[in-house]
């Protein structure tokens, strides 16, 4: 068969591909920059993600994806048409099998809406799999044992919680706290206690650089520039990590309370195995400064980060492509 079998996960902050045979071969943000009255498309991916807080007021950076799901129908077919054309996905004689990664608890209209984006993006036929099992797999797990293995799944919209067993999801939680509501927090925190403005990309670089969420983790300061609210002239400020953490608190409780919450209705069978076994964290949140230390105080249990945690997801629906006649195309549970 000429044509080719393509795994995506469709974050909210980033786009993952992996083709089969070839491996990861994309990881772009989750960006398109158009012009605003033209609706001409001037980039996408990474070109667009450059742009966002620089452009002038006829371009607009537009992230399509808003909490794991679509909020821009037609700027998300744009961007995964540009992708999937990136990695030679598409072309006249052929069109691929797409498997794409959604959060656990969207609605069947939200499901729909990924679906039809995928096919009119040029897929043959498209399958849809919860993330926390893509997760899993690509972390390594073994799930399709009689045995309990928990995920958490930090991603940039949606924070997946789930427990496996036999190849499927037992109890499992989806919120929309992640990333993007990290970054959000530490603006709201600057601007509050500092009245200083600051942009997205900067609130990143801070979460990135000296963030922490454990009361022994970094303890780093970083200078940041802004536009000070009272004279409207740029300012510079020194930030600690102790302040980050701080800012970061009721969000990443939020998602502390969603993993207690997975694991009080996990049968008892299966959380004796997450004892012995542990938690495995994933996504990008993973790399959060001291996360796996607190979920391990907070849970009773042994967290680990997962090798390369930013791109299991995407390394777990490589795996399911070598087995795409066992993925069903069923609904996922709304």
């Amino acid at each position: 068969m000429l044509s080719k079998d393509i795994g995506i996960d469709l974050g909210t902050a980033n786009v993952s591909i992996h083709v089969k045979g070839r491996g990861v071969v994309l990881d772009e943000p989750s960006v398109v920059a158009i012009e605003s009255d033209t609706k001409r498309v001037l980039a996408v991916g990474e070109e667009a993600h450059r742009m966002v807080g620089r452009t002038p007021g006829n371009i607009v950076a537009i992230r399509p994806l808003k909490d794991g799901v679509i909020a821009d129908f037609e700027i998300t077919e744009i961007m995964l048409k540009a992708f999937i054309d990136r990695v030679g996905g598409r072309n006249w004689y052929s069109r691929p099998r797409i498997l794409i990664c959604a959060p656990t608890n969207i609605t069947s209209v939200e499901q729909k809406a990924i679906r039809e984006a995928a096919e009119r993006s040029g897929a043959r036929e498209v399958y849809l799999e919860e993330e926390p099992k893509a997760a899993a797999i690509g972390a390594g797990m073994d799930i399709y044992q009689p045995s309990g293995n928990m995920v958490v799944d930090i991603g940039g919209g949606t924070t997946d919680v789930a427990v496996l067993s036999m190849g499927d999801v037992v109890t499992a939680a989806s919120i929309k706290v992640a990333g993007d509501k990290f970054d959000a927090a530490i603006m709201k925190y600057i601007k509050n206690k500092y009245k200083l403005l600051i942009g997205e990309r900067t609130s990143e670089d801070i979460k990135i650089k000296i963030g922490t969420v454990y009361a022994d983790g970094k303890r780093e300061e970083m200078d940041i520039r802004g536009r000070d609210m009272v004279t409207g002239l740029p300012l510079t400020i020194t930030i600690r990590s102790e302040e980050v953490q701080e800012a970061l608190w009721d969000s990443v409780y939020t998602i502390v309370a969603s993993a207690k919450s997975v694991l009080e209705q996990t049968p008892p069978e299966l959380s004796a195995d997450i004892i012995d076994r542990g938690v495995i964290l994933t996504g990008g949140g993973a790399l959060l400064d001291g996360f796996d230390a607190l979920l391990a105080e907070e849970l009773k249990v042994p967290v680990l980060v997962a090798d390369d945690p930013m791109h299991c997801v995407v390394k777990g629906t490589g795996i399911m492509l070598d087995n795409l006649d066992k993925v069903t195309r069923r609904k996922i549970r709304a």
